[in-house]
């Protein structure tokens, strides 16, 4: 059975326990890996400005936020890390967590939003955050 990691542990620390929790539960059938937990707004600043982030002051600086990816992490694997992204969304839905993908923005995971990934304009299919 899959399961976290010590480095994907140790990059969880300072992370809502909801994300942990959904991560703990989702691992259970699908391995994953943690890219990135909470982070600081130096780090923020860095990506906004490198372009890898479109907010300054975005949910991971609160540990809201993770990047996790499919183990072993093919960055081609397009299809994988969408499958994640549902696997992700349809959990969290059933844990009563509201959350949003970086793979669809403008969906969530109560369904509400259009459910289509084709109308993304920024791709962050490692991000999933938690919803106010």
């Amino acid at each position: 059975m899959p399961r976290l990691g010590r480095k994907s542990r140790e990059r969880l620390e300072g992370v809502d326990e909801k994300l942990v929790h959904l991560l703990t539960e989702v691992c259970q059938y699908f391995d994953i890996t943690v890219i990135e937990g909470k982070r600081s707004q130096e780090r923020q600043n860095k990506l906004v400005a490198e372009g890898k982030s479109k907010t300054k002051f975005g949910k991971h600086v609160k540990g809201k936020a993770v990047d996790i990816c499919p183990y072993p992490i093919d960055w081609d694997a397009r299809d994988d890390f969408h499958y994640l992204g549902g696997w992700m969304l349809a959990t969290a839905n059933r844990l009563g967590y509201k959350i949003r993908w970086g793979g669809d923005w403008n969906a969530s995971s109560q369904f509400k939003g259009q459910r289509t990934t084709k109308d993304n304009r920024f791709d962050d299919l490692v991000h999933f955050e938690l919803l106010d």
